[in-house]
């Protein structure tokens, strides 16, 4: 074998491990996608072993992690593209894991949690969620954006299909405290490790093109232009973009932060195990979205899968308050989670057809606040509603309207890429 065969192989090789490393990383991270098992506790009755918190109270950590979460992501993306994306990755494996065990250590404490969880964990999954997708798109070629953004994203929600039972398991026979802090001393030592294999390619590394390319992003070497943060800021089509991941991960947000409490108030199930069934299936549909969804935008295109999932996401929501028994529910929770996921696996891709590799780091961190805004306006209406009247069926209707407003400004966004 020639060495320049062999130089390739080895690449590859590399390419390969850190894909891996990635995903490994966000799997050991994603414990936010389980608040829900851990809120259905937290609102119990102490003669059940919970503390007795308001569905208000329960649900603010989770928006105050997703805050932060959006924010730091946006400092992790800044600075991989400066440092490289393997101390980052550390530093976020190292404020995850410690958030989540102080979390336990302050006990009943509503702002000790609310600290320790939603800022210091939050923190963490944002600083290592934001460094190590650019990093893992910088080692393949153009071709595969959808599909590589798309299995990292995915690790991060397929973490909840373990999270959730083994969080149930661990609040059934430790308590709440003690669960946290195991889970916490779980993470900080898995995400250190595997941190320890993700980096850059070296200077001048051009991936290899696969064999026989399909689709739109198949012909894509670099993009034609690769814009500044600055620069994006100033284009349409950032906004409009913007705007459709707010909108549509809203919606997955919402139930994500809240699907045990929709499962107990439209089918009548309390039993905790059955809860965190669903509670992974919902991951686990929600990982295969954002890995398939990848896939599908690269061979169809980034819009047109958008249109398709869009329109999918608004009859469910539409028909949400009329599913009042498990297997209804079951098929709503699996459209849900898999049109919340495959728009969060193709956006990393879009984002960067749109405004290039160079800059990725930075320019999909601002896009990405998105899901952050998202995480204040949904989990918190979501809460309100349920407070006011003890249903969600008003948010299903915003909603369905909301959707169907995507798809109209999704239409004026594919005018405004064929235009440029």
């Amino acid at each position: 074998m020639e060495e320049t065969e062999l130089k390739t192989l080895a690449e590859k090789n590399k390419a390969k491990i850190v894909l891996a490393a990635c995903v490994a990383f966000n799997l050991s991270i994603g414990v936010l996608y389980a608040w829900s098992v851990l809120k259905s506790k937290l609102t119990a009755p102490a003669g059940e072993g919970g503390w007795e918190w308001t569905a208000s109270q329960a649900g603010l950590p989770y928006t105050v992690a997703i805050i932060v979460f959006a924010a730091a992501m946006l400092v992790g993306g800044r600075a991989q593209d400066r440092i490289g994306p393997r101390r980052v990755a550390i530093a976020g494996g190292v404020l995850t894991g410690l958030g989540i065990a102080l979390s336990g250590l302050v006990g009943n404490s509503f702002a000790g949690i609310t600290l320790c969880f939603g800022v210091m964990a939050g923190a963490g999954m944002g600083l290592g969620y934001g460094c190590i997708v650019p990093s893992a798109l910088k080692w393949f070629h153009p071709s595969k954006k959808g599909f590589v953004s798309g299995l990292i994203v995915g690790g991060f929600g397929l973490s909840a299909v373990y999270f959730a039972p083994l969080t149930n398991a661990l609040l059934g026979r430790l308590g709440i405290g003690t669960a946290l802090i195991c889970i916490g001393g779980g993470v900080l030592a898995v995400s250190v490790s595997v941190a320890m294999l993700i980096k850059n390619p070296p200077p001048g590394y051009v991936p290899a093109a696969p064999a026989k390319p399909k689709g739109p992003a198949a012909g894509a070497g670099a993009p034609a232009v690769e814009i500044s943060s600055k620069g994006m800021l100033k284009t349409k089509r950032f906004y409009m973009m913007f705007a459709i991941l707010l909108l549509t991960a809203s919606v997955g947000l919402m139930f994500i932060g809240n699907i045990t409490r929709i499962v107990q108030a439209q089918a009548g199930i309390d039993d905790a195990a059955v809860l965190a069934v669903i509670v992974s299936l919902l991951a686990l549909v929600n990982t295969a979205g954002r890995v398939t969804g990848g896939m599908i935008s690269d061979k169809i295109g980034r819009t047109r899968t958008l249109y398709l999932l869009l329109s999918a996401q608004l009859l469910n929501m539409a028909a949400f308050a009329f599913y009042r028994s498990l297997p209804l529910l079951i098929v709503g929770i699996v459209g849900v989670g898999y049109c919340f996921g495959a728009v969060l696996g193709l956006f990393p891709a879009f984002t960067a057809d749109q405004f290039g590799l160079r800059s990725f780091g930075a320019n999909y961190g601002i896009m990405f606040m998105a899901w952050g805004f998202a995480g204040i306006a949904a989990p918190v209406a979501a809460d309100f509603l349920y407070d006011a009247s003890g249903d969600f069926n008003a948010a299903y209707i915003i909603c369905a309207v909301t959707m169907a407003a995507m798809l109209c400004l999704n239409f004026l966004l594919q005018k405004d890429i064929a235009k440029r």
